[in-house]
């Protein structure tokens, strides 16, 4: 028998639908349920253990009650042994660190933790890389490389391992940011530690920023995007610093970190939840344009969850333009671009190939997967 550990930030990725770009904080996560917000987390643990099932009879987990992990893994017909003690609906950073620290008590053979950069960043300070750790991403940003690409790969990573089928292992960054400041549009992670997840194709790579030196390949692709603006047609642009010369060329200021709307060229809603999108794309035509996050290479799922499954099939896969320099995507090392939605059907949808705006002149196909890709 082996013994797998599993901790689940219930809070985990609360902020993101709604705008609010994170989820540390009791107000931050009191301002996204009043604003309706559902998590998301309960859904993708569930689809990183259901892949455990089949050796159900070969591992024991251990968890910690009620909506920190005892749900889940019963919901999926495990029994597990729950260990430690929680206040439900008021878990706090303190509840994942007396959970990391009690599992490696007990000498687990693996931690499965359900979260965000936050999440990764408790685990590290509790236990540091002395037992193996593997995410399930759930959270808003997801910076750090210890998350699997998807829940579905951190189910199929943590079979293989508790198996013995994966003979090496690697250590791979925690990183976190300032939340505060991120919402101001500050981007700067800083290194917390790291953790011993494994699997090259199946564990995401760390958030990198944009080369610098590419201001005129970024000018002559918002040119490209600019020219071909209808003035009836909604134009929703994603986060980051290559869309943001689209909107500065019109001369509007972009929200870096969040979602803005035009239609035609003028601007209608700045930084705008998943509500609002939807509001918008039920009265115009909309066209979404989006780029990958350097490094990682992700279109969806990461730091972007306003644009939700709804309203990505709202918007249409034929009506989503990939911008990119080329020099972001020749870092990505011949890795796809990757999507994870939290809708599997969505991302088998955006699954293929998409054509990427690179200068005002110049397009290239890209592949685009929702799984592991070698």
């Amino acid at each position: 028998m082996k013994t797998l550990g599993l901790i689940v930030n219930p809070v985990a990725g609360i902020g993101g639908r709604v705008g609010l770009k994170g989820s540390d904080g009791l107000e931050i996560q009191r301002r996204a349920r009043e604003m309706g917000a559902v998590p998301q987390v309960f859904s993708r643990s569930t689809e990183a253990l259901k892949r455990l099932v089949p050796f159900k009879d070969e591992l024991e987990i251990v968890t910690y009650p009620a909506e920190m992990g005892q749900d889940v893994v019963r919901a999926c017909g495990f029994c597990p042994t729950v260990i430690g003690s929680i206040q439900p609906g008021a878990t706090t950073p303190q509840d994942t660190q007396n959970a990391a620290r009690e599992m490696r008590r007990i000498d687990v053979d693996l931690i499965l933790f359900a979260g965000g950069d936050g999440t990764a960043r408790d685990l590290y300070n509790a236990i540091g890389d002395s037992v193996s750790a593997l995410g399930i991403p759930a959270g808003v940003k997801i910076h750090s490389a210890v998350y699997a690409i998807n829940p579905t790969s951190a189910g199929d990573l943590a079979a293989l391992y508790l198996q013995g089928n994966l003979s090496t292992l690697r250590e791979a960054e925690v990183m976190d940011l300032d939340e505060e400041a991120y919402r101001q549009g500050v981007v700067s992670p800083r290194l917390c530690g790291y953790l011993i997840p494994f699997h090259k194709e199946r564990v995401q790579a760390r958030k990198s920023p944009s080369p610098l030196g590419e201001s005129a390949a970024l000018e002559s692709i918002a040119l490209a995007i600019v020219e071909q603006m209808q003035d009836n047609r909604l134009y929703i642009v994603g986060p980051g610093t290559t869309t943001r010369p689209i909107l500065t060329r019109l001369g509007l200021e972009k929200t870096l970190i969040g979602v803005d709307v035009l239609l035609g060229k003028r601007l209608v809603a700045a930084d705008a939840n998943e509500a609002t999108l939807l509001g918008l794309v039920q009265r115009h035509p909309a066209t979404l344009v989006v780029t990958p996050i350097g490094g990682q290479g992700y279109l969806f799922g990461r730091g972007n969850q306003q644009l939700s499954p709804a309203v990505i099939r709202a918007v249409g896969k034929d009506n989503i333009v990939v911008v990119s320099t080329l020099g972001k995507i020749q870092s990505l090392r011949g890795q796809p671009f990757l999507v994870d939605t939290g809708d599997l059907e969505v991302d088998q949808l955006l699954a293929g190939y998409v054509k990427v705006v690179t200068s005002c002149d110049e397009c290239i196909v890209y592949r685009v997967t929702a799984g592991p890709w070698l």
